[in-house]
């Protein structure tokens, strides 16, 4: 795979726990993962199983899976931004999050900076300050890497200025990184036909070196919309040699690049979405080669 480093979202379930993670990450023939600790949605979370963690570092030292190419999704429940009676539930939640990817030895958190739902961009950024500050010490392991975003209703984060004030806000910076997401940046209005010029500006917003990882997702919306709909690899506005440029630039050596996209229906006319379709994409992403037949190949594999 030489210096590709690729990979998705995997499941973590209460049997296999991390285990399974790898295992899954193996099946779609990747070297890198991303997964949420428990249901992104909610507040269950199961014990950490030390033994099945151990097992699972075994077989990523055997299939050369770094650990620093592997990283966690904070929930979507936890909101920074706003300041009402779920602020001190969302800094607490997210403190726990921190504990359990230090008790599986993971170290890059991504999450969302979160929505202002109100109060306006200024407060929100405070509050998401206010709450870093308190989530994060000098004795933590995590690095926190905030997402890019659409901007969809009153999200923070959809350009790097909001960026970097965060950062500037934060008193153990170093602890801090970016996530950025192709989906999103497409519909904040980064146009990603030329992401050198957005590299360019991340670099002099932010500092190209915060880059922690990249969500390496296709977007169903045009540039600008603000809508947050991701697409499967190149079947969608930002397509696939875009896509491939992106993963393959030099500038982003190192970093893992993680998909997103959509699972697949059984047929055109269904609506539940089964079938992953990670094996296919990395399939295509590693032969440089867009795969024309990709949904029927996936409902063919699966059924």
């Amino acid at each position: 795979m030489s210096d590709l480093i690729i990979g998705s979202h995997v499941s973590f379930k209460k049997e296999k726990q991390l285990l399974g993670c790898v295992v899954e990450t193996l099946n779609y023939g990747a070297n890198a993962f991303m997964f949420y600790t428990g249901a992104p949605q909610n507040t269950n979370r199961i014990p950490i199983d030390i033994e099945l963690k151990e097992a699972a570092f075994k077989l990523m030292e055997e299939n050369n899976i770094d650990k620093e190419n592997v990283v966690i999704h904070a929930p979507y429940i936890i909101n920074l931004a706003n300041n009402n009676q779920n602020y001190d539930f969302a800094i607490r939640f997210l403190k726990e999050e921190i504990s359990r990817s230090e008790m599986l030895g993971i170290k890059k958190i991504v999450l969302h900076p979160g929505s202002h739902v109100g109060l306006g961009k200024e407060k929100g950024i405070e509050n998401i300050i206010n709450a870093l500050n308190l989530a994060i010490n000098e004795e933590t392991k995590s690095i926190i890497c905030l997402e890019t975003m659409a901007g969809k209703g009153s999200e923070i984060g959809d350009n790097f200025n909001d960026i970097k004030k965060i950062i500037d806000g934060v008193k153990h910076k170093d602890k801090i990184m970016v996530c950025l997401d192709t989906c999103h940046l497409n519909d904040a209005g980064y146009d990603i036909s030329n992401f050198d010029y957005i590299l360019d500006e991340f670099d002099k917003v932010i500092g190209i070196e915060k880059i922690a990882c990249i969500h390496v997702n296709d977007s169903k919306n045009d540039l600008g919309s603000h809508k947050d709909r991701h697409e499967n690899f190149g079947l969608g506005n930002l397509g696939f040699e875009n896509l491939i440029k992106i993963i393959y630039n030099p500038r982003l050596k190192g970093i893992p690049k993680i998909l997103e996209t959509p699972y697949v229906t059984k047929s055109d006319d269904d609506k539940e979405k089964i079938y992953p379709p990670y094996k296919f994409e990395i399939d295509m992403i590693k032969e440089k080669k867009f795969n024309s037949n990709l949904l029927n190949d996936i409902r063919n594999y699966y059924k």
